[in-house]
């Protein structure tokens, strides 16, 4: 868990996602074809095609859509990578989304997810993992997020 001094320092030196140049988080392996799979793509918008961040997973839980949803406390030199939302709503870490990685319960998103089965294993808490995939902002809830998450690794 992030102090108080330190949300308020990372509040300082966070500046917004928006602009920034991402080239150092730059990454091979993305699956474009996941997009195929997200739910209300529209919602999501991408500020780079491919990135891959490292971190531990701090909180792993299913979505109602499908979706495996899970919070990376970055390492550091990453800090960047989040928005206010994220420090604010999602305690100075960034989400991750497997899409379809669990049945969905409810109607709308089942279309994304029909005939497909996700096969990117599932992160553990405590893991410290490499994370790859589509760097984006969730327009519903402002954070960012790697959505649809292409890979995850678990690294030493």
């Amino acid at each position: 868990m992030v102090s108080r001094l330190g949300l308020i320092a990372l509040l300082i030196v966070v500046s917004s996602a928006r602009g920034q140049d991402l080239s150092r988080f730059a990454a091979a392996g993305c699956d474009a074809s996941l997009w195929n799979r997200v739910y209300q793509p529209a919602r999501l918008q991408q500020l780079s095609p491919c990135i891959a961040v490292t971190g531990t997973v701090e909180e792993s839980n299913v979505d109602e859509d499908g979706d495996q949803h899970f919070l990376i406390k970055l390492d550091p030199g990453q800090q960047n990578l989040l928005l206010r939302k994220n420090l604010k709503k999602k305690r100075g870490d960034l989400v991750g989304e497997i899409v379809c990685a669990n049945p969905t319960k409810q109607k709308k998103p089942r279309k994304a997810c029909a005939g497909y089965s996700n096969s990117i294993p599932l992160p553990t808490v405590g893991d410290r993992v490499r994370v790859t995939g589509t760097y984006v902002i969730d327009s519903h809830n402002g954070w960012a997020e790697i959505h649809p998450v292409s890979k995850v690794e678990k690294i030493p």
